[in-house]
């Protein structure tokens, strides 16, 4: 019985794939706001409610990596060493995603269209804000876990604050450093500065407390 369920499961995630892929294409096309749900089901050939069975809002399509970028951060600090304080276990998968060239972590012409893309739709920009919000809840509850905390105390929800700011300036800039270079490389470098910079930030407010 197990094989039937795999199979069930590779077509299932096949078919998320050619959702996403297809309305991607669509949205650079023509912009996120343009394109609607059926022409994002008549382009990847499945109908309408297939479509919203894999995604439930049209931007969860565009943002379709943010589900597995929360697991990475979780995981890395479920699974990090006792000896190494919960933010330099985040600044240290920093450098470990860049260096394995994760495609969300990536400085590029696609990257490029991608944050066009966003600063093209009010309804997207308004989305990222809520995923800033939603990360930065999510990892407040996962350094109070790491602490042994049901609920998160006012510094794990600092340090959560601190930590999504300093990704997504990072991100900003790097992406902005691209545009302005065209080297990926030096955009990068450049990430990778801004997180260590705020990493020493991050430990000089939490300084005495666990999560430092």
């Amino acid at each position: 019985m197990s094989q039937p369920q795999d199979r069930r499961t590779r077509k299932r995630l096949e078919t998320r794939r050619n959702i996403s892929y297809a309305a991607t294409a669509l949205f650079a096309e023509k912009g996120f706001d343009h394109v609607t749900v059926d022409e994002i089901a008549a382009a990847a050939d499945v109908g309408r409610m297939t479509v919203f069975n894999h995604f439930p809002r049209k931007e969860e399509m565009f943002f379709d990596r943010d589900e597995e970028i929360r697991e990475i951060l979780c995981q890395a600090l479920r699974q990090r060493s006792l000896a190494v304080s919960p933010l330099e276990t985040l600044r240290l998968l920093a450098h470990l995603l860049v260096q394995e060239q994760r495609p969300f972590l990536q400085f590029s012409a696609d990257s490029q269209g991608f944050i066009a893309i966003i600063n093209a739709s009010e309804t997207l920009k308004a989305r990222a804000r809520q995923i800033r919000d939603e990360v930065a809840d999510v990892l407040a509850q996962e350094l109070a876990s790491c602490a042994g905390l049901s609920q998160p105390d006012s510094d794990a929800k600092l340090a959560a604050a601190l930590l999504v700011a300093t990704w997504s300036t990072a991100l900003i800039g790097a992406h902005e450093l691209y545009r302005e270079t065209n080297d990926s490389a030096a955009a990068a470098a450049a990430f990778l500065a801004t997180i260590d910079k705020g990493a020493a930030g991050q430990k000089a407010a939490l300084v005495g407390t666990f999560y430092g």
